[in-house]
């Protein structure tokens, strides 16, 4: 049997990240691809409850990352590889590269205890393609008010939302392999044609 496809969707705060997950998802199963939807932190019953507690505790950067590493092995071991093996196409709002950044780079844990975790949590597990939505911050936390209360991410201060967002477009200047930035500013189904038209391209036959 072919392994699924894993793509993940990358950015800050309001970016577009879930909109774009539903979109695609849809348009893969409309070619008869099975897809499932998937998100980080949670997508178990335990990563979900990792979830809530880490944005509710806002604990140190180190336990942080050690409990979304946790959220992460659990939802890797049960969720993602299981799907892939079958055949199951997976889409993914945020994965490693949220880690690298959020904990990373914002919150100064060591990286070679970020690579040892993803070494151990997701081991062969990486994205076939990873989109970065590029947006300014000051329009991206205007669109995660609009949506609703901000999370304790959501609410930092504008420097951190800078570095956020430099943070993912280093990391899609370093991987273009894998990784391709986009400019999240524009209207969705602009960018959503923009990914399919990258799917197409990089990924096997199925999607044509």
């Amino acid at each position: 049997m072919t392994r699924g496809k894993f793509i993940t969707f990358e950015g800050g705060e309001g970016s577009g990240k879930s909109t774009q997950v539903a979109l695609l998802a849809a348009r893969l199963r409309k070619t008869g691809i099975a897809t499932i939807v998937t998100r980080e932190p949670g997508g178990t019953p335990l990563g979900e409850s990792i979830r809530t507690l880490v944005l509710e505790t806002a604990p140190e950067t180190v336990t942080e990352l050690l409990l979304f590493a946790a959220a992460r092995a659990e939802h890797v071991a049960k969720v993602i590889r299981p799907a892939l093996d079958t055949g199951t196409w997976v889409v993914c709002d945020r994965f490693i590269d949220s880690t690298r950044v959020y904990q990373g780079l914002l919150g100064g844990a060591p990286a070679d205890l970020i690579g040892a975790l993803e070494t151990g949590t997701v081991g062969s597990t990486i994205p076939d393609l990873t989109f970065v939505l590029d947006l300014d911050p000051a329009q991206g936390l205007k669109r995660a008010e609009a949506r609703g209360a901000l999370s304790r991410f959501d609410s930092a201060h504008e420097d951190y939302h800078h570095r956020l967002r430099e943070g993912f477009r280093d990391i899609a200047k370093t991987e273009p392999g894998r990784c391709l930035l986009l400019d999240g500013g524009r209207a969705p189904e602009l960018i959503a044609d923009d990914i399919w038209t990258a799917v197409e391209s990089r990924l096997p036959d199925e999607v044509r």
